[in-house]
């Protein structure tokens, strides 16, 4: 069973929104309550970076980027985190993945974004 699954991206125009999902197959409840995780994005022929983190106690941090416009949230009940993103441009493109900050798991497929100008 792979460890995460992405899903939720899509092709949409400069102004729009997405709600991106990502489900922690292997974590036990218990488990996941306690991670910290976040939301990585890797652009054409560029290297993946952290764009957004959210704690165990759903503090949440995001790079200048996407302030103001992307939001993390967890679901810890049913072992889901999720990216709801607002005012996309163009620069939004790329492949988002989801994974703790540390001890991680291998990379899912993640889900593809791309913003049309």
């Amino acid at each position: 069973q792979v460890p995460l699954v992405e899903s939720g991206g899509g092709l949409v125009q400069t102004g729009g929104s997405l709600r991106l999902s990502c489900k922690f197959t292997r974590m036990i409840l218990s488990e996941f309550n306690n991670k910290a995780m976040g939301w990585y994005r890797q652009a054409p022929g560029k290297q993946r970076e952290l764009i957004a983190t959210i704690t165990s106690a759903r503090t949440t941090d995001y790079v200048e980027s996407v302030k103001g416009r992307f939001s993390i949230s967890r679901d810890n009940a049913n072992r889901k985190l999720y990216l709801q993103m607002n005012s996309l441009k163009p620069e939004d493109t790329g492949t988002y993945y989801c994974n703790l900050l540390t001890n991680q798991y291998s990379w899912g497929q993640g889900t593809q974004v791309t913003v049309s100008s």
